[in-house]
């Protein structure tokens, strides 16, 4: 008698996680219920229903999650690890004042190696609580990042700084590239970092060095990351000294492309809306940052019918205070229906596809991450949606972009390997480092 696929021999995998939902943010926005993810090393088999999964597989260890919800990794596209020693030390200021009065001047005294590896760890706690696997971090001393996010088994592209002013970790131009060419090789082999240029601005860089910097990046294929248009004064700045708006000059020089991610983008004319559309530069949303520091509203739903890629940031815990992604999901729709005046602007399914695949697409990684697809690695987390908030339940995911709240997220997978059990991060001695920041926080407000 011919062999049935209930008595053939079970292949043996890893994981098996079954879970009430599983999103998969593929094509088609495919929910599954009662299904299950099959994982082998870091790599997703496949999503299956539960009991064809338990019949097909022998997996080492099986996670039944039966209230919850599966979704891919979150993937913040635009960030400052380490500005989590910053939170809540210089609030309710507009941005200039918050940068040139307080910000810069404290990094110039107290930025370190040590500095950022305790702030880098504090992101790092705070991202995995919240569902984060992957973010964009743009800050000095990248290699200590870099080691963090290695140690913790968080993706990260490291968007160097290049500057052509003195600070504690270079002191020319030069030096700027040099070093950060350094992490690239350093880290040239790692599954988990990826390095790229992060000029910080039109406004802080020329347009010699932004020409120098998309040469390089052409040479040795990288991205390039930076500030654009996050206020009108910058803009009217630019526009006064040079005649032209900033994403205009960025185009003008052969900047603006796929390579290209624009962190911010609040003001967004015509002319803007088509280079974005047309050059497939992506553009990084900061919302809660943006309305903290009061510097404008970027025009979501336009950017999306326009056709360019909208990735989703927290921006670093110094402008947002919070590293949450979820808190993300929830502004970033509510905001983008107030400003279009149209409340189907950024539906719960789009919101969700900004913190995922889209962020994944603007960091080059949508081969590897950004939705749970055979092949792909196998970067997740399982929110517990059996809460009295999320009572009753029509839509898991419009609850998890208008309800959610990251203290229900149980379980995180990075690459297979679990960071998040039952709510408790796993390798952090969260002890020692609430010592090592409480430490920082008395050296800041001396």
């Amino acid at each position: 008698m011919p062999q049935t696929q209930s008595d053939a021999p079970k292949k043996p995998i890893d994981v098996l996680v079954h879970a009430r939902w599983i999103a998969a943010v593929d094509p088609a926005n495919t929910v599954h219920e009662n299904a299950s993810l099959a994982i082998d090393g870091n790599t997703i088999v496949g999503i299956y229903p539960q009991q064809e999964a338990r019949q097909r597989f022998s997996a080492e260890k099986n996670f039944t999650l039966d209230t919850h919800l599966l979704c891919p990794g979150l993937v913040n596209a635009h960030g400052h690890a380490a500005m989590t020693l910053f939170r809540g030390f210089a609030d309710d200021l507009p941005l200039m004042t918050w940068l040139t009065e307080h910000i810069w001047p404290a990094e110039t005294a107290h930025v370190d190696a040590g500095f950022v590896e305790v702030g880098a760890s504090l992101a790092a706690a705070e991202m995995l609580r919240s569902g984060t696997t992957c973010f964009s971090d743009m800050y000095f001393y990248p290699g200590v990042t870099a080691a963090v996010a290695h140690r913790h088994g968080l993706r990260t592209q490291l968007a160097f700084p290049v500057l052509e002013l003195e600070t504690a970790w270079a002191k020319s131009l030069q030096e700027y590239i040099d070093k950060g060419l350094q992490v690239l090789d350093d880290y040239k082999h790692s599954a988990y970092v990826d390095v790229c240029f992060g000029p910080h601005a039109p406004y802080t860089v020329s347009r010699e060095t932004l020409l120098k910097v998309l040469t390089l990046a052409e040479e040795i294929d990288a991205g390039v990351h930076m500030h654009v248009h996050e206020s009108e004064q910058e803009i009217q700045a630019f526009v006064h000294e040079h005649g032209q708006r900033p994403l205009a000059m960025l185009h003008e020089i052969g900047l603006a492309s796929p390579r290209l991610c624009c962190a911010h983008m609040c003001h967004v004319d015509d002319t803007d809306l088509e280079i974005l559309s047309t050059t497939g530069t992506h553009v990084a949303h900061c919302p809660r940052a943006n309305l903290k520091l009061a510097s404008g509203f970027s025009p979501i739903q336009k950017l999306l019918q326009a056709g360019v890629n909208v990735a989703l940031g927290t921006d670093g815990a110094a402008s947002n205070n919070r590293l949450d992604m979820l808190n993300e999901l929830t502004t970033s729709a509510l905001l983008a229906k107030g400003v279009a005046g149209e409340a189907h602007a950024l539906n719960a399914v789009q919101a969700l596809r900004q913190a995922t695949i889209n962020g994944a697409r603007a960091l080059g990684k949508d081969a590897d991450i950004g939705s749970l697809e055979a092949g792909k690695q196998a970067d997740c987390f399982a929110i517990d949606l059996d809460q009295p908030e999320y009572w009753p339940l029509y839509d898991p995911i419009a609850q998890l972009v208008y309800c959610a709240n990251s203290q229900h997220i149980s379980h995180v997978w990075s690459a297979g390997e679990l960071r998040l059990e039952g709510g408790r991060l796993l390798n952090f001695n969260l002890t020692e480092l609430r010592n090592q920041v409480n430490q920082w926080r008395n050296v800041l407000r001396q």
